[in-house]
């Protein structure tokens, strides 16, 4: 680990992960802890920050882009029958404190701001496992509480009136390289045939690097998965799919999301062996 703005995850030893809990980054691209550079045992890179297609994806953490409103997640705001527009409606994720920084992962508590006013409390749990000379697992857990007196609404551009744009949750911001990604699960191969649907485990691989990531509960694996290759290569679970989400005051949402990160490029079978290993250590 480093200093109070940073941990370096560590696995066998290598530093494979760099998390950042105050990127300097403006308002409106929504502020929030991440990680990046994430990379493979063998050093290879696989996550991108402030990329010049979309400046607002920061690495690896959890964006929303409707909190009751606020948007989370950085960029512009899908509102309904004007399409992308640009609000002063950003939110930031404020760290507050690591309970637990070891090596292999932490425990951190942030504060979900937004208009003058905590909505949200979070509890964020990182581990980093080794599952083989090649492959190791990012074991990412968030609890979201309701800290408000009243109900919130978790969505989505397609909640909001977008078909096929139900990202926010964990999401994952691959590097962009000459050939977009190939994504597949056991199921389906492909950005249509992939995206928007329920799997097991999804898997990305690009140039030498294969992420596979998979819901590790039974409310994640409820969620769709989002997937974009063509136009810039992410995955994220879609925590706002179809339909808002509500929260209680009080109530607490949990997901928790299990990465195979690992050199190569994986097909089906080891793809599904390598998460069944990660999913159960």
């Amino acid at each position: 680990m480093t200093s109070d703005d940073t941990a370096v995850l560590r696995v066998a030893g290598r530093p494979v992960g760099r998390y950042v809990t105050r990127p300097e980054v403006p308002a409106r691209l929504s502020p929030r802890p991440c990680l990046h550079p994430v990379t493979t045992l063998a050093g290879t890179t696989v996550t991108e920050f402030g990329p010049a297609d979309h400046l607002h994806h920061l690495g690896v953490g959890v964006a929303v882009p409707d909190v009751e409103g606020y948007n989370f997640w950085g960029g512009r705001t899908y509102v309904r029958d004007r399409g992308p527009t640009e609000l002063d409606n950003h939110g930031t994720q404020r760290h507050t404190a690591f309970q637990l920084r070891d090596p292999d992962g932490f425990v951190e508590e942030l504060r979900w701001i937004a208009g003058g006013r905590e909505l949200l409390r979070e509890r964020r749990t990182v581990a980093a496992t080794e599952l083989a000379p090649t492959a190791w697992a990012l074991d990412f857990t968030f609890s979201l509480t309701n800290v408000t007196p009243a109900p919130l609404g978790f969505g989505s551009p397609a909640t909001n009136g977008r078909p096929g744009a139900a990202y926010g949750g964990f999401f994952w911001r691959a590097p962009k390289e000459a050939d977009a990604p190939r994504v597949f699960t056991a199921e389906g191969e492909g950005e249509s045939a992939v995206h928007g649907e329920r799997a097991d485990w999804i898997a990305l691989t690009g140039a030498g690097w294969t992420l596979v990531l998979a819901g590790a509960t039974a409310d994640t694996r409820r969620d769709p998965w989002f997937v974009r290759t063509a136009e810039y290569p992410g995955v994220g679970s879609s925590l706002a799919h179809r339909e808002r989400v509500p929260l209680a005051p009080g109530d607490t949402l949990v997901r928790r999301i299990v990465t195979v990160v690992a050199d190569g490029t994986l097909d089906g079978g080891e793809a599904a062996a390598l998460v069944r290993k990660a999913v159960t250590r």
